[in-house]
């Protein structure tokens, strides 16, 4: 199976924490739409596997788009590319884009999976993150997105400066009242370059505490488990049935084709990645030219990848995988790095896989960088 990710750059404000790649201006929407298309046609014979079972459009705001781009958009997509009948179609969506008339057209475009950006259902943390909805605005637009949709899913964020363990617990209380099958919970990350990260340079926001963002992982885990979520990768917390079968795909290597300005693509060998400006990407596009990079993965990096990807997962490292893969040497690397953290009790081998345990998941970034082939000679092996 093969996936379609689709970035839309376009945002109607900056969030605090955020270092995608977006612009507040939509005056060149629909020129950049144009280009999507473009990008798609020039790129339709590049994934080894030709089936798409997954589409995504992510952001920036995707629920920006009308409905007549969203129809270019797929009608560019069928008339290219060979789309499974049950295909995954995921939008990612702000509570303020989704009033009925939107959600009508949403179903009716062929988007059947929405991921509502939620983050807080408190004024204080929206207002903290410059989110453009209010709380009011999260709790009707999940209401009435549940009218027009089964599978949806809601980004929530702990670790916010002034947020307590009670608060959060009233986040996630709110949230399953709700009655949704997937959660998507993140820690606030201070990323360079954005303006967070000033904020808490001048003193004008408090730092993160990874302690508190440590104790809020924690209750995060303990009470969706309890409500019958399934924990099947670090971030993410499904019903069964309502996994993303997006997300799940990059986790275990399947190709994809990344579409627009930033976007990042995967075919196995390779990473390729599109110019993260729209002036020049929709130039670029304009002349038949796809302005791209690309890396070629040494067989270190696709271990390092497969490491990284799987450790984070419910489904955890196959050393055997890891010996069919990319050979003995690897393998015996593996468990030679995964040691001492058996010892400690922060991974476990069970069902012939490699685990990380409910003590080391928030340790779980440090762990999969460790069990990383360092490789100075990227033809090099262990």
């Amino acid at each position: 199976m093969s996936g379609i990710y689709i970035h839309i750059p376009f945002c109607k404000q900056a969030c605090h924490y955020c270092d995608f790649h977006f612009s507040t201006s939509v005056k060149k929407k629909g020129e950049l739409v144009d280009m999507l298309c473009k990008e798609l046609m020039l790129r339709k014979n590049e994934l080894p596997e030709k089936l798409i079972e997954t589409i995504y459009f992510g952001g920036g705001t995707p629920s920006l788009l009308n409905g007549e781009e969203l129809q270019q958009i797929f009608d560019t997509i069928y008339s290219n590319f060979q789309v499974a009948e049950n295909a995954e179609i995921t939008l990612e969506a702000n509570p303020d884009d989704l009033s009925i008339k939107k959600l009508e057209v949403l179903k009716v475009s062929g988007i059947n999976r929405l991921s509502i950006g939620v983050q807080s259902f408190f004024e204080e943390d929206l207002k903290l993150m410059n989110r453009a909805h209010n709380t009011k605005e999260a709790l009707e637009s999940i209401q009435m997105a549940k009218e027009y949709f089964d599978n949806i899913s809601i980004d929530l964020i702990y670790g916010i400066p002034g947020m307590t363990d009670e608060r959060w617990r009233e986040n996630l209380r709110i949230a399953l009242d709700l009655k949704l099958p997937h959660f998507s919970c993140y820690a606030l990350t201070v990323e360079p370059n954005t303006a967070l990260k000033k904020f808490i340079e001048k003193g004008i926001i408090k730092p993160v505490d990874d302690e508190a963002a440590k104790a809020h992982f924690e209750i995060l885990v303990e009470t969706l488990e309890n409500a019958g979520f399934v924990h099947y990768e670090f971030s993410n917390f499904g019903k069964p049935g309502y996994f993303s079968r997006n997300n799940t795909a990059y986790w275990f290597g399947k190709p994809y084709l990344g579409i627009g300005p930033s976007a990042h693509s995967f075919d196995g060998f390779s990473r390729k990645w599109n110019v993260s400006n729209n002036s020049l990407y929709i130039k670029a596009l304009q002349k038949d030219e796809i302005p791209m990079q690309e890396e070629k993965l040494s067989e270190a990096d696709k271990y390092n990848e497969y490491a990284m990807t799987r450790l984070r997962t419910m489904w955890g490292i196959s050393p055997d995988e890891v010996e069919e893969k990319f050979g003995l040497e690897y393998k015996n690397y593996l468990m030679e790095q995964a040691d001492p953290y058996l010892e400690k009790e922060l991974m476990i081998m069970e069902n012939g896989n490699l685990h990380i345990t409910g003590k080391g998941k928030f340790l779980g970034d440090g762990i999969s960088s460790d069990l990383f082939f360092i490789n100075l000679d990227a033809e090099t092996s262990p």
